[in-house]
């Protein structure tokens, strides 16, 4: 005599649900890029790299230069932007020492010399918006090129620091980073430590 066992279905999960196209080119390129580069590492090269095209001295390009260096490096894209926020005082000045320091590697005068002859012309408008408009015309052209040719040079002085700032920036906040890391990890084993076991009710 035989005995027959019943057959229990097995239960196929459900398959996992699709990804739409706004969450693959939209929601997960995002918070890939708010919670990549977490590391001391990441966090330091941030910084380094964030102060340094923060100095950039073209105005207007230091957000987009942050946006494209921090994905092309898995960079932590808010902890970039905000370096770049906080740098947007001091990069006027470093502007200016750009450009001259440009003018000093290439030999060449600063273009705004030129607008002294209109200010010795124009001796009781120094505070109008005459003057600062003959500041930026005067000659036009002639002021406009010698201006382009300022800015590159400019360029290149940043090119030529630049990698000695990342470097002491990298390598001065590195240690103070793990240092933080390895802090907080201790206090967190001794908090798990100091609090008593959890007994399962009988």
């Amino acid at each position: 005599m035989s005995s027959t066992v019943p057959h229990t279905p097995i239960e196929t999960p459900d398959p996992a649900p699709q990804d739409t196209f706004w969450q693959r080119t939209v929601v997960r390129p995002i918070v890939k890029q708010l919670t990549q580069g977490i590391t001391p590492e990441k966090i330091a090269l941030t910084l380094a790299v964030g102060t340094a095209l923060a100095f950039f001295p073209i105005l207007g390009t230091t957000t987009l230069l942050c946006l494209f260096i921090g994905i092309f490096l898995r960079l932590n894209q808010p902890l970039i932007q905000l370096v770049n926020a906080l740098c947007t005082l001091p990069h006027l000045l470093v502007i200016y020492l750009l450009f001259r320091l440009g003018g000093f590697l290439f030999g060449t005068p600063p273009a705004h010399a030129n607008a002294s002859e209109f200010i010795l012309r124009n001796p009781h408008n120094h505070f109008s918006i005459l003057m600062v408009y003959g500041m930026f015309s005067y000659p036009h052209r002639a002021f406009w090129h010698r201006v382009a040719f300022e800015a590159l040079h400019a360029i290149v002085a940043w090119l030529v620091i630049a990698p000695f700032w990342i470097g002491t920036i990298y390598y001065t906040s590195l240690p103070m980073l793990r240092e933080i890391v390895r802090s907080r990890a201790e206090a967190s084993l001794k908090e798990a430590a100091a609090k008593p076991p959890v007994h399962p009710v009988p």
